[in-house]
């Protein structure tokens, strides 16, 4: 079953005299493309800062209902504590700009984010239009309105 889609990439700025890198999957199973940070020099992250860092790439989402998730790179969130600010970006598939990164550090210790450095990584996934129908009633389920923990686990 292939469910690839074509994604145009276009490389909108400089990073220290060089095209920035384009995303890539790190192996043939992964999930998401690696977000490499477009940077003239390093970048200093203080603990409990949040900065926004270019990837240098603007991509074309190639249908509406697909969107880019820009998530976390899990072993620089354990590792260094460094994640994002937004928990999970969202590209529109009409969003033409730059993808820009918003990273918090979550740490003790400051981190250094060196240019073309995998800062996050971004998978494409369906996205369904709700339409919206007010209603005064919803269906019963065994869970009703039990939430946060209600379950027991």
């Amino acid at each position: 079953m292939d469910l690839s889609i074509r994604v145009k990439v276009k490389r909108v700025s400089q990073m220290a005299g060089d095209a920035p890198p384009l995303p890539k999957y790190a192996t043939e199973g992964a999930a998401g493309l690696d977000l490499p940070a477009c940077l003239e020099s390093p970048r200093v992250v203080a603990p409990g800062a949040r900065v926004k860092i270019p990837t240098g790439i603007a991509i074309e989402i190639p249908h509406r209902h697909i969107v880019g998730l820009v998530f976390p790179r899990s072993g620089l969130a354990v590792k260094h504590g460094i994640s994002l600010a937004n928990a999970v970006g969202v590209i529109d598939s009409d969003y033409k700009g730059e993808i820009i990164v918003a990273v918090s550090n979550q740490g003790e210790s400051e981190y250094v984010i060196k240019p073309g450095e995998r800062i996050a990584q971004l998978v494409f996934v369906p996205v369904f239009k709700a339409t919206i129908e007010e209603t005064d009633e919803l269906k019963d389920t065994g869970r009703g309105t039990g939430g946060f923990g209600s379950t027991g686990k």
